[in-house]
């Protein structure tokens, strides 16, 4: 009888769980069974591994073979198992030195010739074997990029089962890709841009000082997308957790092609509106995979033309919006994935889209723009701190030479302002005005007196609920950290409560 046993990861979310994989290889009439809860692609590995080893030169045996990966109650899924169960298998004959236990992972696809293809979920992978105490990794070649940002363990890139050969017999390892370095001058949309929209663009700056979500409303071609695509623009940078968090998260989703690796620009997320509540929270028959939610974790999220999304897809958002998480559970099991991003929503004002305050020619009921505006469930809405009203720019600010406020300006006030909150929040375990929980915002973080007597009065005239109550007084600590003070005054107060009823703004 020969055995032997090599080490692999398997992913439940951004979690990684450590697998043995075991072979062993008896006298009996010759077949193949794979133990572990495997999936449909991971059972298909024996036809994969054959022809991989074949062409590659190496022997396959006429025996019994058991494959095992353990721990055996853990559902795999995945094609990363190949390039293990082939190195197994031949540990197990003897055709390779045995592998020393807690040294080294392998991850990769193989192809019928023995090439080694990429897979999803590399980096946390990687990040996974490191916690274990592992100190080398086998990858794919086109990995290399995405497991290197790993610091403190041994990557090495293959293209072939046969260089892995050659790295495991001869310790001959192939010429790794040149060191991945960051950009740090990213193609940025500039605030510049978008002409006139004062009031808009203020609102856009208290919303990322505090992490507050945005609806706009307004008549198409206004700017309303415009300014939802610049908002990562005056975002800080992300800090170095927050990159592999979101990186590793593009990696499982298999988008890390649409974003450049060990990018600093905070994600932003625009799917179409007819997408379905699973595209948009996550889910999948056998491997469960991120979202649109998830992927706009420590970033945006921008759903246009929002009163068209399905019945149901919106509301969908209501929990991750609250919890900064999302949870989904299938026959394989349960998965969480972060989910704190800013929700951005645009809206036409009603069906036709040009109902405006300058008295256009709309054709629409009020019956009828009242149906189109409710399609924004109430609960939603509720959950909506800023809401602003973009109407055309004039023609004096359309034909004006003068540029607004960049994007660099603009980005250096807001990190400015949350410096602040930062120092005042060195002792809790949030970091943005958003994120502060309605008990401290009881004791700890109120407004000045005139300020909370004017909320009290309007709570009292029904003009608030509860969560709207809480969400004043957080835009207000936005608006207090944008404008200096220590404290939000009434006037902060006051403009917080017009942001969020969706009043004329003071620019």
């Amino acid at each position: 009888m020969s055995l032997a046993l090599t080490s692999t990861v398997s992913l439940t979310g951004l979690i990684g769980n450590l697998i043995d994989v075991e072979v062993d290889i008896s006298d009996g009439l010759p077949g193949y069974i794979l133990l572990g809860l495997p999936d449909a692609a991971l059972n298909e590995s024996k036809d994969r591994v054959r022809a991989a080893l074949v062409n590659s030169g190496e022997a396959w045996p006429n025996k019994k073979v058991t494959v095992s990966l353990s721990p055996a109650w853990l559902p795999k899924s995945g094609s990363a198992f190949d390039l293990p169960i082939a190195l197994t298998l031949l540990m197990a004959q003897g055709l390779v030195p045995k592998d020393e236990p807690g040294t080294c992972i392998y991850l990769g696809e193989l192809a019928l010739d023995g090439q080694l293809r990429s897979v999803r979920g590399v980096l946390p992978a990687v990040l996974s074997a490191k916690k274990f105490g592992f100190t080398k990794a086998l990858v794919p070649f086109n990995n290399y990029a995405e497991a290197k940002c790993v610091s403190g363990i041994e990557i090495i890139a293959i293209n072939s089962l046969a260089d892995a050969l050659k790295y495991l017999r001869f310790g001959e390892i192939l010429v790794s890709p040149d060191p991945f370095i960051s950009n740090e001058n990213e193609n940025y949309l500039d605030l510049c841009d978008v002409a006139g929209q004062v009031g808009a663009r203020r609102a856009l700056e208290v919303a990322a000082i505090g992490g507050h979500h945005l609806l706009f409303i307004g008549p198409p071609g206004t700017g309303k997308t415009m300014l939802a695509e610049r908002i990562p623009s005056i975002l800080p940078p992300l800090n170095e957790d927050s990159i592999l968090e979101v990186t590793a998260i593009h990696s499982i989703a298999g988008t890390l092609l649409d974003r450049e690796l060990l990018s600093k620009l905070p994600p932003f997320v625009a799917p179409h509106h007819t997408t379905t509540a699973p595209a948009m929270i996550g889910g999948g028959a056998h491997a469960i995979r991120p979202g649109a939610t998830s992927l706009a974790h420590q970033g945006v999220l921008f759903i246009d033309e929002a009163p068209e999304c399905a019945r149901g897809v919106l509301d969908s958002l209501r929990q991750p919006l609250e919890s900064g998480n999302v949870t989904i559970s299938r026959a394989v099991g349960s998965v969480t994935y972060p989910a704190r991003f800013m929700l951005v929503l645009a809206a036409n004002p009603c069906p036709c889209g040009r109902f405006s305050g300058r008295g256009r020619s709309c054709t629409c009921t009020q019956v009828a723009i009242r149906r189109y505006l409710q399609r924004l469930s109430g609960p939603l809405l509720d959950r909506i701190d800023i809401r602003v009203f973009v109407d055309s720019p004039s023609r004096v600010e359309m034909a004006s030479d003068e540029l607004g406020e960049s994007s660099a300006v603009v980005r250096q006030r807001v990190i400015a302002a949350r410096a602040t909150s930062k120092d005042r929040f060195a002792d809790c375990l949030w970091k943005l005005n958003s994120q502060i929980p309605p008990s401290e915002l009881r004791k700890r973080f109120k407004a000045e007196k005139l300020g909370m007597n004017f909320l009290h009065t309007e709570l009292d005239n029904e003009r608030l609920s509860a969560r709207g109550f809480h969400k004043v007084l957080r835009i207000a600590w936005s608006i207090a950290d944008a404008n200096g003070h220590s404290i939000p005054t009434r006037d902060d107060v006051e403009s917080a409560f017009r942001l969020r009823e969706g009043m004329e703004i003071l620019a």
